[in-house]
This record gives structure tokens, C-alpha cells and sequence, in this order.
């Protein structure tokens, strides 16, 4: 699986770059059918206190699957996006495992 990650507005972080790649790693092993993951990794300016944005979207057979999160750090963000990536994946492995 190839993990492409880019970092909008800001500077890059091998930490920040190592711990994403290790979550979508992991995913990957449980879901083993993901080619390929695009992660963006963005700040903006939020009055609540957010603006730490993170956007996965993963290619496999089929339409690609994608889930973002807002949240006051990036580690808290891109642990919310591959929970709601990983509740996706189990949906769409559900509704294929009664045609195979």
C-alpha cells in the first residue's frame, strides 16, 4: 500500500509524518484490499479553538472512501478520522460478504 502525506499551510513533521503513517498502517492490515491512502494534514484559523483538519481518503476497489476531522491537536484528529474510516470499511466489508 502506497501512503501519500501532505501537509497544507504548514511546515512538515517527521513525528507527525510517522505517527500517521503507523494508523494507516495499521488499518491496512485489518483491510488488506486499501492500494492506496492520500493524507492531508491542514491548520486554519478557528475561533473554537480547532483548526487542526485532517483528511484521509483511501482507494480500493470500488468508490475510494473518505473521512476528515477538526480537532485541537493532529493526533487527536487523525485518531477520529481512522475511527470513522474504520466504521466505513467494516460497513462495506459487511454488505459485500453476503455476495461472495
Amino acid at each position: 500500500m502506497k501512503i501519500n502525506i501532505q501537509f497544507v499551510n504548514m511546515s512538515t513533521s517527521d513525528a507527525m509524518q510517522a505517527y500517521t503513517t503507523n494508523k494507516v498502517e495499521k488499518l491496512a492490515t485489518k483491510y488488506p484490499d486499501i492500494i492506496h491512502a492520500d493524507v492531508f494534514l491542514k491548520i486554519e484559523n478557528d475561533p473554537k479553538g480547532n483548526g487542526n483538519i485532517c483528511e484521509i481518503e483511501l482507494s480500493l476497489s470500488g468508490p475510494r472512501v473518505f473521512a476528515s476531522s477538526n480537532e485541537k491537536n493532529y493526533e487527536l484528529a487523525v485518531k477520529n478520522t481512522i475511527s470513522d474510516l474504520e466504521k466505513q470499511l467494516k460497513k462495506r466489508k459487511e454488505i459485500a460478504k453476503p455476495y461472495l
